[in-house]
């Protein structure tokens, strides 16, 4: 009996997971790295959001890192996080337990022409995307995806430092005036989108090296389609990036947007949310199951 306790004991202590809602890894993601155990809402939970992660070509290393970074906006902003790879779960009555589907560093071909379908009336019927970072390397080959992403991605640079320019109405929505210095992987992109989306966040071309693009070079929007929202974010390659107070913020402010909620403008200054301020705290989210 004593073994037994001890036993017990060490399965305790060695795997934090325990007792968080559902199975603690979402299908595909690394064996052995836990979610965060469940905590009190600061915010009353208002909506729901479905993290998609499927991956059919690269798979990015910060997709658990985002999947956390998700769940402890939604603890702070009054939204829950779902967490899936399974495209079966795109079908009308389940998309529509959803405010916003996120589509986090996914890439490939990842819907059926279904589940496209199901997808494409719900946000035409009010439903709200966001994409993040490699979003825009998936589904070349369904027009309605281009509609909502904006743009796809061509090829990038290495990894490096670049300045951030946020437009006035986004900077007020963050808090923050001026140029941002940022570290990420920096998309260039077969085109850039049409004028029916907002340009939120662009590079300063001679901040970095290895750009093709020419002109313009932004890499946030968003857009109404119909009754719905889409909005896209470039940002997110690297782990550290969902660790930085300024880039969770703008990714939060995305989700608030595409759930069709104002957001109030924030006295603004280049310390926005706060040199100091911690990115991740306790967060709860639930892992789907396939």
């Amino acid at each position: 009996m004593r073994r037994m306790m001890c036993a017990l004991l060490g399965l305790a202590v060695c795997c934090p997971w325990a007792g968080a809602q559902g199975d603690p890894r979402a299908p595909g993601s690394r064996p052995g790295v836990p979610v965060r155990a469940p905590s009190p809402p600061l915010a009353e939970t208002t909506f729901r959001v479905l993290v998609f992660t499927r991956t059919m070509n690269f798979r990015h290393d910060s997709i658990q890192a985002g999947v956390e970074a998700l769940s402890v906006m939604g603890t702070n902003q009054g939204f829950s996080v779902d967490w899936t790879e399974d495209p079966g779960r795109f079908t009308p009555e389940h998309l529509a337990e959803f405010g916003v589907v996120v589509f986090l560093n996914t890439t490939g071909d990842v819907l059926g022409p279904e589940q496209e379908a199901a997808f494409e009336a719900y946000i035409r019927g009010g439903g709200g995307y966001v994409g993040v970072h490699a979003a825009s390397d998936t589904e070349y080959e369904w027009p309605f995806y281009k509609e909502l992403v904006g743009a796809y991605f061509k090829s990038h640079p290495a990894v490096q430092q670049a300045e951030v320019e946020f437009s006035e109405r986004h900077g007020a929505e963050l808090g923050w005036s001026g140029a941002w210095t940022h570290v990420d992987e920096w998309y260039d992109f077969t085109s850039v989108p049409g004028e029916e989306f907002e340009v939120l966040a662009s590079l300063d071309p001679s901040s970095y090296e290895g750009s093709t693009m020419s002109g313009p070079h932004p890499i946030a929007w968003r857009r109404e389609i119909d009754k719905g929202r889409a909005a896209y974010t470039a940002m997110g390659h690297v782990p550290r990036a969902f660790s930085e107070p300024l880039f969770t913020k703008h990714l939060g402010s995305l989700i608030t947007w595409a759930k069709g909620t104002p957001i109030p403008a924030e006295p603004q200054g280049r310390q926005g949310v706060g040199a100091g301020e911690p990115a991740f705290a306790s967060g709860a989210m639930t892992a789907m199951q396939p």
